[in-house]
């Protein structure tokens, strides 16, 4: 095998950025507006797992629409983006991929699947073969994100969040709930495959609190104002920058 080095310059690159947070948080809102400026005159592609609510912003935003309905396998997710980006639209949203986590036909849903194919309803077996019958749901999952990785358009994804709580005793001795924060529902390795992703909550719907924000992208996101066209334009422009002279 022949390996060829050549000097490392900044080409173009696409973006996976994640949206997260609980209901009321302006994930659909944010993903929208951070689409249409990485879009810029061009309309973008949501890919809507939720029944259609992607459509309620369609007199805000230029966009075209696509249903993604159970089971929710990590295939259907991947070929639908494929499709998305074969078309050549700049920009791809997915609203919501937590229900590739934990929607109807999803992970969780698949490893029950072959739980129960493997053991049937023999508890002492199902302990034994809970391991085992995540490798397929893994494989296929692990298979996505390559795809995924492969996408030339930029990717939004929108995910759901749950909140984490932790019992604890206080000095009285009383058990309390204890918030540990908002947990992004997904499978655990997914979040380390974005770009960038940022937490909103409802207190501050659409502001960003970031989860993963790399050190060259963070003068172009404002963490005290909501996500936006404006953001979404300067990603894109620094996405497609190249190489710049010395």
């Amino acid at each position: 095998m022949s390996i060829t080095f050549r000097r490392a310059i900044r080409e173009n690159v696409s973006l996976i950025l994640g949206v997260i947070g609980p209901s009321g948080g302006g994930k659909t809102m944010s993903a929208m507006r951070l689409a249409t400026g990485l879009a810029g005159t061009k309309p973008f592609a949501v890919i809507d797992t939720e029944a259609g609510r992607a459509k309620h912003y369609a007199e805000q935003f230029v966009f075209d629409h696509a249903d993604l309905k159970p089971p929710f396998r990590p295939s259907v997710y991947a070929e639908a983006i494929a499709v998305a980006d074969d078309a050549k639209y700049p920009v791809i949203v997915v609203d919501s991929c937590s229900h590739e986590h934990a929607g109807e036909g999803g992970l969780l849903d698949w490893h029950e699947e072959e739980l129960q194919r493997m053991a049937g309803d023999d508890w002492e077996k199902r302990k034994a073969c809970k391991m085992a019958a995540w490798i397929k749901p893994k494989m296929v999952h692990k298979q996505m994100v390559q795809r995924l990785l492969q996408i030339r358009a930029h990717l939004i994804l929108a995910f759901r969040a749950e909140e984490k709580i932790e019992m604890v005793k206080d000095s009285d001795g009383k058990m309390r709930i204890i918030s540990k924060g908002w947990m992004p529902i997904a499978e655990k390795n997914m979040p380390y495959e974005l770009t960038a992703s940022f937490l909103l909550t409802p207190d501050c719907p659409g502001v960003p609190h970031p989860i993963k924000l790399p050190e060259q992208l963070r003068p172009m996101i404002h963490l005290n104002v909501p996500l936006d066209e404006t953001a979404g334009a300067t990603l894109a422009a620094w996405a497609a920058a190249g190489a710049t002279k010395s």
